[in-house]
């Protein structure tokens, strides 16, 4: 049970039983012949008000009917709907697909069966067709005029406004009034006329298509979408509704839900005459009794409603149809119903794979033409969709390439019994338990804090030193853990690929050819002037900055070159303005390095005029102004790359190739802006030279006047650069989401990210949640190949209040954030991040409630959070077992991302703002420290740059790639106590839970700066800091 049996053929595949020996789908073999003998015609009635009349055998099962009517129309995606009647008791039946239709409709002459939507998807972003999404708004359409779609004022007024655009295009008062006079979509519409109009107004310009999507957008996140009310009462006798959903079984009482058992939760669905039984999984934090029992009115509408839910489980939660039982050779007992035709999974894999033709269509009700109906034949007055000319005689249908109705099942098959079990053929993923969740992504925590890997120290190749153990653990893309030389990628087996130095945190400790007294002495040599230090960060971060240059000049450009994936026009835009700036500093650095080597000889020391560095610098940042213009097109350079990426998929495919060489020890679009961050390093270090040195120093006017030059630049630029750095991270962070369609746009702009714990009915569950200045998002992280994190809920901060409720829910650093359609209770790990969180959150508001009013909402592929606290639980937890099954097209494999800042986050349990990201940019270094560990003797020399929140460490600064990384976020600096027997100089100490490190400068200049900077990377920045920064940004 649960196993996917792999079918050879593409028939069995989309849920064809195997006995059939046909397929619609496999070229040359024709459809099965359907049943032979008297026609009898029947009577439907489409979603457009139109009737049909079509002729089918009397012996035909209730599918030939639909395969008719979905042929008709054209519809590729007819699993999502289907065809419903009175029966002779007067209650509303669905078709029974596999029964003959003559013993379902007994007086088919003064029946009128309707095509209407059987299974509304969690979101409309599922449905691919535009065919399938009009017919989806006609029955929005339908179900607000019958009242069935209940909703306040606005909502309705908006949900006709759209439907007022589809049908008479953009807006004109007199021609809105004229036509809502004719058309009424409401009961007491005439007083929400003119919110209508108002409305309208705002949507000139959008095509019927538009309209139709936004029209699902607002739908889907009624409360009453989809649902069917059947009157039941419980056990003590109090009238309420059942419905049945996408997620499970829905209790109303009127129109309110008052309870919602999810799929994951029922484990059993029956029915004895007229009473309902659902059975539940037992649950020990659960109120409810393991069986639930409803009394409806008769066993025929007990059996119905039976019936739906069975379908709506079979329809969402299998991969492939359920397999018919075996017919019992005495006697049977239950009834035999079972599900017939394609799962929503087989639907969607069938529309991904592009086995159908584009079809045109017209809109019956609209005055304005569908993109698709551009090169439309003419067609009846009367149709809903135009028939294709001499539809039997295509060889396209005859080789099952257009009739997605006919990919049912096969024809004349009688119906097997079946069980009414909600737990057949589910994939193993959603028969996760979730213990076992708990379980696995304790195992991905685990790992992730065994931060050491041993690396084979290269200067000892010719008397190899032992190494000691590792208990360095990298986390697979599946959230096991794996040995430290492996690390798992979409592509590569274990075998294959070498460890990454990003996913590896630190090195391990090994012996030192050089000795602490060698060291000593060579320190001893320098000079003790602080402007020498100063000078000598210039040097080494300009290393660090050639080596980004080249990542773009040299190892970008070659791989672009080895691939022509690249248009010519952005490669002229890249290139062409890096390569100038990486020959100007070249001869940059060697000037430096020359003053150095000068200011360091003991033969020079009487030479005051080499103690100085303000002349080069002068002297080099007059020149590089005659750079600005190629400075000017990194932004653009930026944003053309990100466009060119979306729309091609050779680019996109050639960048992530490239982000998972070592030498890209960044997000590849972080050093398209590396030389703007640099100018703001230049600005800093002769501002620190500036204050060293007094008024009457021979390089302060030097100094001063460089200071001058590049404040100046560094203005010009400033605006460009706080845009760019928002516009980078808004990409950075739409690769870890999966979810989200259009997280970049205008106007959006990003504020704080971290991790929370969501307050639900299973508990307090750990999210990740990403604060925007519009809206805020929350995620869990999906267990994927990508290990991406799939957004779970949305609320626009528009109209949001945020208040402490420890005291109401007993959970300490609690918060109460309440939107306007929802709200959620969340617990931060410690009082500072429940303040930074209030703070940020605080301020979004209100820079939401200071803009024109509330934004677009994002166009998600997963469903919004208005769930129960129970349903949210249940929700959240089978979401991430669900992920690989219920991946849309809008969503795209992406390569394994366990070391970006969001995942660190998500396992050190902490947030980082964007202003924290800014002054990570400003706060970047590079030299020579010794590194030591807790329970090492000797130190080790390494190059380590600091940048992006984390150390990374090379043997040498020529090396190419680093080593290894340590992510800073949820480290504590602090300085070694006497206990811990560190009897040196300039010592700071990093440590996490158990993890220490000890790492030792040459100089109290360079002691400082270090804890200057990692100081900024391992707490956030001061509130003084935040308002000048946040002053400077233009929101």
């Amino acid at each position: 049970m649960g196993e996917i049996e792999q079918r050879p053929t593409p028939g069995s595949r989309l849920g064809a039983p195997e006995n059939s020996g046909i397929s619609t789908l496999e070229r040359g073999q024709k459809p099965p012949p359907t049943p032979s003998g008297k026609l009898m015609s029947i009577k439907i009635q489409m979603l457009d008000d139109t009737q049909e009349a079509f002729e089918v055998p009397q012996r035909a099962p209730g599918k030939v009917l639909l395969d008719a009517v979905c042929n008709h129309l054209n519809l590729v995606e007819g699993d999502y709907f289907g065809l419903e009647f009175p029966d002779h008791k007067k209650i509303t039946v669905w078709l029974d697909l596999l029964k003959p239709i003559v013993k379902q409709i007994r007086r088919p002459k003064h029946v009128v069966v309707r095509f209407v939507v059987k299974f509304f998807p969690p979101d409309h972003t599922q449905l691919q067709e535009e065919l399938t999404r009009y017919l989806f708004a006609l029955q929005v359409k339908q179900d607000l005029a019958q009242g069935r779609l209940t909703c306040n004022d606005t909502s309705a007024a908006l949900l006709i406004s759209h439907i007022v655009q589809s049908e008479i295009g953009d807006f004109d008062e007199a021609s809105d009034r004229e036509h809502l006079a004719k058309n009424k979509y409401i009961p007491q519409q005439d007083a929400l006329e003119d919110k209508i109009v108002e409305f309208h107004h705002n949507h000139i310009g959008q095509t019927p298509a538009e309209s139709d999507f936004q029209l699902l957008e607002i739908a889907r996140r009624l409360e009453m979408y989809g649902i069917r009310l059947h009157p039941a009462k419980d056990r003590e006798g109090t009238k309420i509704n059942l419905a049945v959903a996408n997620t499970g079984i829905l209790v109303f009482q009127g129109f309110t839900k008052i309870n919602a058992f999810n799929w994951a939760k029922v484990r059993k669905l029956s029915f004895k005459r007229k009473r309902f039984l659902i059975k539940l999984r037992p649950d020990a934090n659960s109120s409810y009794q393991d069986t639930l029992e409803f009394l409806m009115a008769s066993r025929d509408f007990c059996k119905s409603f039976w019936k739906i839910c069975v379908e709506h489980h079979a329809f969402f939660r299998l991969f492939e149809e359920p397999k018919p039982k075996p017919k019992p050779v005495l006697f049977s007992r239950g009834s035999s119903f079972r599900f017939s035709g394609r799962t929503q999974k087989q639907v969607l894999d069938y529309v991904k794979e592009g086995g159908h033709k584009k079809v045109q269509f017209e809109r019956k009700h609209s005055k304005i033409h569908s993109i698709r109906s551009l090169a439309m034949q003419p067609t009846e007055p009367n149709s809903e969709v135009s028939k294709q000319a001499q539809t039997s005689a295509s060889p396209a249908l005859r080789e099952g390439a257009e009739s997605p109705g006919g990919q049912r099942c096969p024809r004349g098959k009688e119906p097997k019994a079946s069980s009414g079990e909600c737990g057949q053929h589910q994939s193993p993923a959603l028969q996760r338990s979730p213990v076992g969740n708990k379980e696995a992504d304790g195992t991905v925590k685990a790992t992730m804090e065994k931060e050491e890997e041993v690396v084979k120290d290269r200067t000892q190749q010719s008397k190899p030193q032992p190494l000691q153990p590792s208990t360095e653990l990298s986390i697979n893309s599946q959230g096991g853990a794996v040995p430290t030389n492996v690390i798992l990628s979409p592509n590569l087996s274990p075998d294959t690929k070498q460890a990454s130095p990003l996913v590896s945190p630190l090195l391990n400790d090994q012996p030192c050819p050089r000795t602490d007294d060698e060291e000593e002495g060579r320190r001893k040599r320098f000079p003790a002037d602080k402007a020498y230090f100063i000078a000598k960060e210039v040097a080494t971060t300009e290393r660090t900055y050639l080596k980004d240059l080249e990542v773009i000049t040299s190892w970008f450009q070659s791989a672009v070159s080895k691939e022509d994936a690249m248009p010519e026009t952005l490669r002229s835009l890249i290139f062409p303005n890096f390569e100038p700036l990486h020959k100007f500093h070249t001869n940059f650095l060697k000037e430096i390095e020359q003053r150095l080597a000068l200011w360091e000889g003991r033969s020079n020391a009487h030479i005051r005029d080499y103690q100085r560095v303000g002349d080069v610098m002068l002297r080099n940042i007059q020149a590089m102004k005659q750079l600005a213009a190629h400075l000017w097109k990194h932004g653009e350079a930026l944003e053309a790359l990100e466009t060119s990426i979306r729309s091609s998929r050779r680019l996109e495919n050639l960048c992530r190739d490239f982000e998972l060489q070592k030498v890209c020890y960044l997000p590849l679009n972080t050093f398209l802006l590396r030389p703007l961050h640099r100018l703001m390093h230049y600005k800093q270090v002769l501002e620190r030279l500036c204050k060293h040195h007094p008024p009457n120093h021979a390089d302060f006017r030097d100094c001063r006047a460089a200071l001058a030059e590049i404040t100046e630049m560094v203005a010009q630029l400033h605006g460009t650069m706080i845009k760019m750095e928002n516009f980078q991270k808004l990409h950075e962070l739409k690769k870890d989401l999966i979810g989200i369609d259009n997280l970049v746009i205008p106007g959006r702009e990003f504020i704080r990210l971290g991790s929370l714990s969501k307050l639900s009915g299973k508990g307090l569950q750990q999210r990740m949640f990403f604060l925007f200045n519009d809206v805020l998002l929350y995620t869990s992280r999906g267990l994927t190949i990508s290990n991406q994190f799939k957004v779970h809920g949305q609320l626009p901060l528009y109209g949001m209040t945020i208040e402490e409720s420890e005291d109401e829910w007993g959970v300490p650093h609690c918060l109460t954030l309440r939107g306007q359609r929802q709200s959620i209770v969340v617990a931060a790990s410690s009082r500072s991040e429940m303040e930074k969180w209030v703070e940020d959150i605080q301020m979004a508001i209100d820079l939401a409630e200071k803009s024109s009013g509330p934004t677009p909402e994002f166009l998600a592929s997963s469903p919004p959070d208005n769930k129960s606290p129970d349903e949210a639980a249940v929700a959240d937890q089978e979401s991430e077992d669900d992920l690989s099954a219920s991946r849309t097209s809008l969503e795209r494999q992406a390569p394994h991302r366990g070391n970006t800042m969001v995942h660190v986050c998500w396992h050190r349990n902490t947030s980082v703002s964007m202003v924290d990201f800014s002054v990570a940019v400003e706060n970047q270094l590079s030299g020579n420290l010794l590194r030591k560990f807790k329970n090492s003797n000797g130190w080790q020399k390494l190059w380590v740059v600091f940048t992006n929140f984390c150390l990374f460490f090379y043997k040498s600064h020529q090396d190419n790639h680093p080593l290894a990384s340590l992510p800073l976020l949820g480290y504590s600096l602090t300085i070694p106590s006497e206990s811990e027997d560190i009897h040196k100089d300039y010592v700071f100490k990093l440590h996490f839970k158990s993890h220490v490190y000890y790492f030792r400068a040459e100089s109290e200049y360079t002691f400082e700066r270090w804890m200057e900077v990692i100081r900024s990377a391992t707490s956030s920045a001061s509130r003084a800091h935040v308002l000048s920064h946040r002053e400077a940004h233009v929101y």
